[in-house]
């Protein structure tokens, strides 16, 4: 086992883009394929509701950013790699990342920039290979995994920006087990803050200043697909996920954030499966066409996209109705 995959695994590195999937293991996936060549991708999509954090190092630690990329490459054995953006990212930083991305071309890698319409479904892995590649915005059937089969059907690794950063952090041995969190919502102090990944939601927001003085619940790790907690459980529960905190008033009118969700998942749907396609906006539609929730025929669909569903974004649509439903509504 290289060096550099021993310190991987030692710190107990996992992905930030959500999946918290070990990052040594996803290493030696690609490093084992036989085939060449192979790519390096830096997923900077972030199109999830409320996640800002990806931005944010870009601002501050495009360096970091690189480095990590690089680090990657030469354990791989290959030159070459893409940054996915989000389009309006790259807008954001390319006067001071460009400089460097020619750098290091002339040192002899191949960093390109691919720049996507700003896109939920643009973030799944396998829907960033089909852009790259120009083709339809959908994710593709699994297995093959991009670590078999990849981009231009080659082994690819695939890393969320602050996985990348963490990679840097770990090469250079001061890796601190912390990660960054977007606080957004009813809050005194927006942003993005940087603490200890065990820090519990009630101390991140003690410690960003942005405890509220009113009665509040929390949703975690997206604002659209992570789970809802109530007042008592985050003096428990961490940041998961994507590493994000929306706070929300517990007066909020249910079908105005039910509204919030599904109207984002219908207008996101690549329309691949059916389940999602039409589940997403008769979801929208009930909310909207009915005075009071409908929670049965809500739940039903629910159902539906859990069980059929072609990708685990539209599996993901009930996670956060059901926590707010069992924490919230039903806690009231």
């Amino acid at each position: 086992m290289s060096n550099i995959l021993k310190k991987i695994k030692k710190a107990n590195l996992v992905g930030r883009g959500g999946a918290a999937y070990p990052t040594y293991l996803k290493w030696q996936a690609v490093k084992k394929e036989k085939n060449f060549p192979k790519y390096v991708i830096c997923n900077a999509s972030e199109g999830e509701l409320g996640l800002c954090k990806d931005i944010y190092i870009l601002e501050n630690f495009p360096e970091m950013v690189l480095k990590g990329m690089k680090i990657a490459m030469d354990f791989l054995g290959t030159k070459y790699a893409y940054f996915n953006f989000n389009a309006k990212y790259y807008e954001l930083v390319r006067k001071r990342l460009d400089p460097m991305i020619k750098k290091h071309g002339d040192k002899g890698y191949v960093l390109r920039v691919f720049k996507e319409k700003p896109s939920y479904i643009g973030g799944e892995e396998t829907a960033l290979l089909n852009a790259i590649e120009g083709q339809r915005v959908e994710p593709r059937l699994k297995p093959p995994y991009p670590s078999e089969k990849g981009l231009f059907c080659q082994p690819t690794l695939i890393h969320n920006v602050e996985t990348l950063f963490n990679i840097a952090k770990v090469e250079e041995g001061t890796y601190d087990v912390k990660r960054f969190m977007s606080v957004c919502g009813k809050v005194k102090n927006p942003g993005v803050f940087y603490f200890h990944e065990n820090y519990t939601i009630e101390k991140v927001l003690h410690e960003s200043k942005n405890y509220p003085d009113f009665d509040f619940f929390v949703q975690v790790g997206g604002s659209a697909s992570g789970p809802v907690f109530n007042m008592e459980q985050i003096k428990e529960k961490i940041v998961t996920g994507a590493g994000s905190i929306e706070i929300y008033d517990k007066k909020m009118d249910v079908k105005k954030l039910l509204s919030k969700w599904f109207d984002f998942y219908a207008n996101e749907s690549c329309g691949k499966c059916t389940p999602c396609r039409e589940g997403t906006f008769q979801l929208a539609k009930l909310v909207k066409d009915n005075k009071k929730v409908p929670w049965k025929e809500i739940m039903e669909i629910l159902d539906t996209l859990d069980k059929t569903a072609f990708c685990a974004l539209g599996g993901g649509v009930s996670v956060g109705v059901r926590s707010y439903l069992e924490n919230v509504v039903c806690n009231s």
